[in-house]
């Protein structure tokens, strides 16, 4: 539990009475649950919870077993493996979650490795293919792909068939993304990125930027988008502001789409899950992509694993096991 804004040091284990769920609801004993920059934020006072979510218990994401199920729940039963997605509350022993944000971990995919898919691989299906639509041949740019988002978005990318630059500002952390499979991974913190970037595209620049970064990264994707590309800006890791010609945006017929997962509603979760779960389950099933797990910590641990993630030490999903 958040027991105040702070430092990591204000997340305490505290027994609460176990979640109510309702009609449409499953009770789900959590068996790993992800952290998120959302949860940094929201641990620090500055990104509240949705009213229907608990405004003191972070976590987005969760794996683990129906424990109940509502009485008018038809797709799951008790003992099932689920994963899925919520506004908040998945740091605990036990979650409720409507049906339709939830859906089946693949066979054989442990606990870890199923608490790190969905807001990873969902945000980064959205964002790639309903929101970028990304093909076959075109080449996407990925900024902070060493993050959860980032190691899903580039092997998704991959799979579909586009060549994938990966940004990342640690040496480590673009030879991890070299063995993960992209064409390029460049340091975003030399002077001639732009250039790298557009001569490892022949000079036409990128199709897609999937931006994680904001404000900070808009000059340089104002110089490799090319013609008819389009950015889609996730998070805001280096600001929320900034100044753009909108004359470049008309003559490059650039595309600029913002998108935020947590803040829909509950229709619009559960269209994207069922969806996901249609396309890209099969790939987690069939080993062709795979979440990028770079440590555990047990939940009492919680705010260890948040100090890791603000020292922007890890490669892929931090998680944890209560």
């Amino acid at each position: 539990m958040i027991t105040s804004p702070g430092p990591p040091e204000v997340l305490k284990v505290k027994d609460v009475p176990a979640p109510v769920p309702g009609p449409e609801d499953v009770l789900v004993q959590v068996r790993a649950a992800a952290v998120n920059r959302a949860d940094l934020l929201q641990r620090r006072g500055r990104y509240a919870a949705p009213p229907d979510s608990p405004a003191d218990v972070p976590g987005l994401e969760f794996a683990g077993e129906v424990a109940r199920c509502g009485d008018r729940v038809r797709s799951l039963q008790v003992g099932d493996r689920v994963m899925g997605l919520v506004g908040g509350g998945a740091y605990a022993e036990q979650v409720a979650v409507h049906e339709r944000l939830c859906m089946r971990v693949p066979p054989g995919l442990a606990w870890e490795a199923a608490g790190a898919v969905p807001e990873a691989f969902v945000t980064a299906f959205d964002a790639l293919f309903r929101l970028g639509s990304l093909a076959a041949g075109e080449v996407a740019l990925v900024q902070a792909a060493g993050s959860g988002v980032g190691t899903a978005a580039v092997q998704l990318a991959r799979v579909a068939g586009a060549r994938v630059i990966g940004l990342a500002r640690t040496a480590d952390k673009r030879l991890r993304l070299e063995r993960l499979g992209v064409d390029l991974a460049p340091d975003p913190a030399r002077p001639d990125v732009a250039e790298t970037i557009l001569l490892g595209t022949r000079g036409e620049g990128v199709d897609l930027v999937l931006d994680l970064v904001g404000a900070a990264a808009w000059p340089l994707h104002e110089r490799v988008l090319r013609e008819r590309g389009r950015l889609v800006v996730v998070g805001l890791l280096g600001g929320a502001r900034v100044e753009i010609d909108l004359g470049t945006l008309m003559r490059r017929r650039l595309t600029l789409v913002g998108t935020m997962l947590r803040s829909r509603s509950r229709e619009e979760k559960a269209a994207l899950i069922q969806e996901f779960a249609a396309r890209i389950l099969p790939l987690l099933t069939a080993g062709r992509v795979a979440p990028v797990v770079h440590c555990t910590f047990a939940l009492e641990q919680a705010a260890e694993a948040h100090a890791l993630m603000e020292r922007d030490l890890n490669f892929g999903k931090i998680v944890l096991r209560p």
